[in-house]
């Protein structure tokens, strides 16, 4: 798990790092999706029953982790898609998706 989490890590890192607007959209989602294997990961794999609490029940799963992963993928598929449409947006407009290209369209207006 730990070497698909440094994958996902480095990958998104070399995308972030490109010129390319949709390139760093996705490299941004690919951290994500590092940090939530991430969370995963150091959260541990527990057994035991449901967070419900009943007569008898001794060990039970920290639904804590799970709820953190969840309201981030959820945040995270928010912002992927602003970026998304600011991407778009950019582009029509501009005609290029090249972020030093953007940038000089930016200081001539």
């Amino acid at each position: 798990m730990s070497l698909t989490i440094g994958i996902l890590f480095a990958a998104g890192v070399y995308l972030v790092l490109s010129k390319s607007l949709l390139r760093i959209i996705l490299g941004t989602s690919l951290l994500t999706h590092g940090v939530h294997l991430l969370l995963l990961t150091m959260a541990r794999l527990k057994n035991g029953a449901p967070p419900l609490l009943a007569d008898g029940t001794r060990a039970y799963v920290d639904p804590l982790p799970q709820a953190l992963i969840l309201t981030s993928i959820v945040i995270s598929f928010g912002v992927t898609s602003f970026f998304l449409v600011l991407a778009y947006k950019a582009y029509q407009r501009l005609g290029t998706d090249d972020v030093e290209q953007l940038r000089e369209e930016g200081e001539e207006a």
